[in-house]
């Protein structure tokens, strides 16, 4: 992994990627990550990250994160748009 960063950030620093601008998107996703991984809730996410969840939020709005998209994605697809193969493992037709 650490060669993996060193390569990345070699990139970065050659394609002109300012440090603040490094930063920004690593936070960004790294918190995208955890926020995912926690299906969107923010306390856990806060307690995986060692922050204040009132300080997750207002790096949420300072990266101007959309949480809906995140919450979107991992809702389940509407009964209609579900593969046939889950009703039939439920037992409903």
């Amino acid at each position: 992994m650490k060669r993996e960063l060193d390569n990345l950030v070699t990139q970065m620093h050659a394609g002109g990627i300012h440090y603040d601008e490094a930063v920004r998107e690593f936070k960004r996703r790294f918190i995208l990550e955890v926020l995912a991984h926690h299906r969107g809730n923010q306390c856990k996410a806060a307690r995986e990250l060692s922050m204040h969840r009132n300080t997750l939020r207002r790096t949420i709005a300072e990266l101007k994160l959309d949480l809906g998209q995140i919450r979107s994605g991992l809702k389940r697809p509407p009964r209609g748009e579900r593969p046939a193969f889950e009703a039939k493992q439920t037992g409903r037709t």
